[in-house]
C-alpha cells in the first residue's frame, strides 16, 4: 500500500507508530470523550489511553488496545503527549468520514518524541494526505483514586434512554439503590428499576447510598452512551461515580470508555 511507505525514511526514528485500516475506529471512540479541546495521549505496549478532563471534577478515558491496530509499535516503555483533540478529529475526518460500504480511510499515526508533532498519514482511494499536529508536554492526569476495593455499589446496563433524556430535564441526578431522580426548575422525576428488571444485568449493593451529580458534568458521557452496547455504573464510598462503556467499533472489536465524576454535595440519606 502507498500509505505503508509514506514514513519509511523516518521509520527508525519514530517512538510510536499506530496503523488502522479504518480511521473511523479511532475517530468514533475519540468523539465519545470530546468535551474539551485538549487530550492527553499515553501509549504503552498494551495500547493507547486518551484522557480528557474538566476542572478536576470530570475525567473521561478512552482505552484502545494494541490489538485493535493493524500495527502498533512503541520503542519506549511509555510515550506521552498532549494534542488539540478538535484538530485531531478534523484531520481524521478530512476525507469526510464516508460511511459507504467498502470505502474507508486508512491511517498511519506516527510520533517521533518530545517536541515533535504528531504526524498522520491518511489515505482514501489512492489519495494521501499528511497532517502534522503540534504536541505539548502532557499534564499529569488527576488521580481520582477510584479502586475496586472501595466500590460500594455496581449496576450494569440500566441507563439506556434514561440518561439521554435527563440532559433536557434537570441540573442534578441522584443515584440511590436503583432509583434515579432528577431535580430542576421544571419539576422532579423519579425512575425505579427493580434489580430483577430486564434492564439490569448485574446488581451489587453493599450499602444504601445517595449521591448527587451535576447534569452539566454527566451530559458529555451521553456521547459514549450512544455508541455503547453495555454500560456499568459504579459508586465508591466517597460517592464518586464511574460510568464504564463497552464500545464496539466498525470491525466488531471492543474498546472501552470510562467517565469519572465527583459528587456535587453531600446528600442526607432518607
Amino acid at each position: 500500500m502507498p500509505l505503508s511507505t509514506q514514513s519509511q525514511a523516518d521509520e527508525g526514528q519514530y517512538t510510536l507508530v499506530a496503523s488502522l485500516d479504518n480511521a473511523r475506529n479511532l475517530s468514533n471512540i475519540l468523539k465519545a470523550i470530546t468535551f474539551k479541546d485538549h487530550a492527553i495521549f499515553s501509549a504503552t505496549p498494551n495500547g493507547l489511553k486518551v484522557t480528557v478532563e474538566d476542572n478536576k471534577t470530570l475525567q473521561a478515558n478512552a482505552f484502545i488496545q494494541a490489538e485493535i491496530f493493524q500495527e502498533f509499535t512503541i520503542r519506549e516503555d511509555s510515550v506521552g503527549f498532549q494534542v488539540n483533540l478538535t484538530v485531531l478529529l478534523d484531520c481524521l475526518t478530512i476525507f469526510g468520514g464516508s460511511t459507504v460500504p467498502g470505502v474507508t480511510t486508512s491511517l498511519r499515526m506516527c510520533y517521533m518524541g518530545y517536541g515533535y508533532p504528531l504526524t498522520l498519514f491518511l489515505e482514501e482511494g489512492g489519495v494521501v494526505t499528511v497532517c502534522k499536529i503540534n504536541t505539548q508536554e502532557p499534564e499529569e492526569p488527576i488521580d481520582f483514586d477510584f479502586c475496586s476495593t472501595n466500590v460500594t455499589n455496581k449496576v450494569d446496563r440500566i441507563l439506556g434512554r434514561f440518561l439521554a433524556t435527563l440532559c433536557f430535564l434537570s441540573l442534578f441526578v441522584v443515584f440511590r439503590y436503583l432509583r434515579l431522580s432528577t431535580f430542576g426548575n421544571s419539576g422532579n422525576a423519579h425512575y425505579d428499576y427493580p434489580k430483577d428488571s430486564d434492564m439490569v444485568e448485574l446488581f451489587q449493593c453493599t450499602k444504601t447510598q445517595t449521591s448527587r451529580y451535576k447534569m452539566s458534568l454527566l451530559k458529555p458521557s451521553t456521547k459514549a452512551l450512544a455508541l455503547s452496547c453495555k454500560v456499568s455504573v459504579r459508586t465508591d464510598s466517597r460517592g464518586f461515580l464511574s460510568l464504564q462503556y463497552l464500545v464496539r467499533n466498525d470491525d466488531g472489536q471492543i474498546c472501552f470508555v470510562e467517565y469519572y465524576c465527583c459528587p456535587d454535595e453531600e446528600v442526607q440519606e432518607e
